[in-house]
């Protein structure tokens, strides 16, 4: 399997799709839009919208900053799966 192909499927798994709608969950609980996200972050909202669809992969780094900004544990946004 070649790299993009594993790229796409990791993006497209379960675990990521769980990822990115408690990314978008999160940002509502927190009552931001997109837009006050990404001033906040120092990014443009293009940033945003494709992480929360997927568009973008997210990086630790930035999860940890969104984990950071929404007031959420990291493991929030991580479905744990049985052994």
């Amino acid at each position: 399997m070649g790299h993009a192909q594993q790229r796409r499927s990791a993006v497209h798994s379960a675990e990521y799709q769980y990822l990115l709608k408690r990314l978008r969950d999160a940002r509502r609980q927190a009552g931001l839009t997109q837009v006050q996200v990404a001033k906040a972050l120092g990014r443009p909202q293009s940033f945003v919208t494709k992480c929360e669809l997927g568009e973008r992969r997210i990086d630790p780094i930035d999860l940890q900053r969104f984990a950071k900004l929404y007031r959420k544990p990291l493991s929030f946004f991580l479905r744990t799966r049985d052994p």
